[in-house]
Parts: C-alpha cells; structure tokens; sequence
C-alpha cells in the first residue's frame, strides 16, 4: 500500500512540473484572411445601413403637415415644377398629410436645399431623418 501510495505522489508531483514547463506555438496566419475580413466588415456595415426595402438610413426636407389633402398635393406640384431634379413624397399619418422632398445620405446636402426651399415657401421647413431610395454604387463603404 505504502509503496502504491508513493508511486501515486511521484506521478503527481512529476505531471506537474512538466505541465509547468513553457512552451511556444507559432500560428501562420494566411495574409487573405485580413482581406476577406475587411469585406465582410464593410458589407455588414452596408447592410446595417439598408432596410428590407432597399432603403438606407438618410435625410429628406420636410415642408409642409396639413390636415388638407388638397392642399399636400399643390404643394407637392409647386415643388415638382421649381425642382425637377428632386423627387417629392406625401406621406399620410392620420390626421395630417406630410409633403417631403429629396434623397440625401449627408445632413449638409439636405440642409442646401432646405435653404433655397424657405425662400419659396414661408412656412416651417426643416430637414429630418428617414429611409431614403438610393443607388447601390453611391453606398459609403
């Protein structure tokens, strides 16, 4: 029994001096791997921008919240004609109709055209944040 129990404590004390003992590992990393992990960030970054429509996170001008229906969509025809380039929005959210204009991913570009839009219109004009169509290729990596 003693001489069970003495072999048993050898053991014991010799498994733990080698598990004490430093060893080194060398990992080889393969160089695409930071690569394929700058895509991937990138692509998560865009797909956190996009909703399931396609839309990403933006701004657009806020002109006009009526209760009129009739008068949301004169406004919306005086700001097709003064600016073509833009695309203008009615969005109804009971009990008022809110007349919006653009597509911008930058709050300074919004703000340019809320400038020259307080010129044309007297009242309240202001930029606010919403899901904007935009094109895949002008997306910010």
């Amino acid at each position: 029994m003693q001489r069970i129990l003495v072999l048993f404590v050898c053991l014991l004390v010799g498994k733990t001096i080698i598990a004490n003992t430093p060893d080194t590992i060398i990992v080889h990393k393969d160089v695409r791997i930071d690569t394929l992990v700058t895509k991937q960030a990138a692509m998560n970054k865009r797909m956190l921008l996009k909703s399931s429509g396609g839309l990403v996170k933006g701004y657009r001008i806020q002109v006009i919240t009526t209760s009129s229906r009739d008068e949301a969509f004169k406004i919306k025809s005086e700001l097709l004609a003064k600016f073509p380039d833009q695309k203008s929005y009615i969005l109804f959210q009971s009990p008022y109709f809110k007349v919006k204009i653009g597509n911008f991913l930058k709050r300074e570009d919004a703000e340019l055209l809320r400038t020259q839009l307080n010129n044309t219109f007297p009242f309240s004009v202001y930029v606010v944040d919403d899901m904007v169509e935009y094109a895949a290729t002008g997306m910010p990596n």
